[in-house]
C-alpha cells in the first residue's frame, strides 16, 4: 500500500507544464489526485500532459491556459477547476520567471512582471482557491518560493523580493486560513535542475555548486516529493512552514 495516497482529491498546479510544476502534477497524480494543470504557453502541450497523466495513472486531469498574473484569468480559471471537479483540495502556486539584472540595470518591466507573475500571482490563486476550499472543509496550499527569497543572490533583487514576498504571505495566510482547515507552507528550493537554471555558464554552476553541502544539485522530483508530503495527510498537523529543499545551503 501506498504511504501518500490523495484519492477523490482535486489538485491546481500552477506553470505545470514543465520543470517542479509538471513533477508535482505527475506525483499528484501517481497518489491518485485528479489534477488541472495551469501553463501560459503552447495549449497543446498542456493538453498533452494532462492527457499522459490520464493514461498512466487513471486519474481526471484537465489543462487550463491562464496568465496567473492576470486576477481575472485566474478567477476564470478556479471557476473552470470548479465546474470540472466540483472542489478544490490542493494548490500548488509554483508560475514564476526569473527577470536577473544588476540593481543599476533593472528594467522598469522587469520589475513590474516579476512582481507580478510571482507574487500577485501567487496572491491571486491564493485567494481564489481559499474561497473554494472553505466551502468544501479545508484544503492544502504550497507556494514555491526559492533559497533566493531567503539568503538573496547578486543580481537577482528584484527575484528575490518576489520570492520572500511569497515566505511572508505564506505565513500571514496559514494564520488566516487554519480556521478554515486550510493549511499554508512553503518550499524554497535550492539548486535544482530545471530549465530555469540551464542558462548558467560552468563557473556560476561551480560556485553555486560549492556551498551545497550535500555536493550537487537536485531534481525537481525531489522539491515535488517535498510538496507531495506537506499536501498529504502525513502533513497534517504542519502549516505555516517553509521547507528548505537545498541540500542544506541554507541552515
Amino acid at each position: 500500500m501506498d504511504l501518500v495516497r490523495l484519492d477523490g482529491r482535486v489538485a491546481l498546479v500552477t506553470g505545470a507544464s514543465r520543470g517542479i510544476g509538471w513533477a508535482v502534477a505527475e506525483q499528484l497524480a501517481a497518489a491518485g489526485a485528479s489534477v488541472a494543470l495551469n501553463g501560459i504557453g503552447d495549449p497543446a502541450v498542456l493538453s498533452d500532459r494532462a492527457a499522459s497523466l490520464q493514461r498512466a495513472y487513471g486519474v481526471d486531469a484537465m489543462p487550463v491556459v491562464a496568465d496567473v498574473g492576470d486576477p481575472t484569468a485566474v478567477t476564470a480559471m478556479h471557476r473552470a477547476v470548479a465546474k470540472r471537479f466540483g472542489r478544490l483540495d490542493i494548490l500548488v502556486s509554483n508560475a514564476g520567471i526569473l527577470g536577473d539584472a544588476l540593481i543599476g540595470m533593472i528594467p522598469d518591466a522587469v520589475v513590474r512582471e516579476t512582481l507580478r507573475v510571482n507574487t500577485e500571482g501567487a496572491l491571486y490563486n491564493l485567494q481564489a482557491a481559499a474561497r473554494l476550499m472553505r466551502r468544501s472543509g479545508g484544503g492544502a496550499i504550497v507556494t514555491v518560493s526559492s533559497i533566493v527569497g531567503r539568503r538573496g543572490n547578486p543580481g537577482q533583487v528584484v527575484y528575490a523580493a518576489s520570492k520572500a514576498a511569497l515566505i511572508g504571505m505564506t505565513l500571514s495566510a496559514a494564520k488566516e486560513l487554519g480556521p478554515h482547515g486550510i493549511r499554508v507552507n512553503a518550499v524554497a528550493p535550492g539548486v535544482i535542475e530545471t530549465d530555469m537554471t540551464g542558462h548558467l555558464d560552468a563557473a556560476t554552476r561551480q560556485s553555486l555548486l560549492s556551498g551545497v553541502p550535500l555536493g550537487r544539485a537536485g531534481g525537481a522530483g525531489e522539491v515535488a516529493s517535498a510538496i507531495l508530503f506537506l499536501v498529504s495527510d502525513l502533513a497534517s498537523y504542519v502549516s505555516g512552514q517553509v521547507l528548505g529543499v537545498d541540500g542544506a545551503m541554507v541552515l
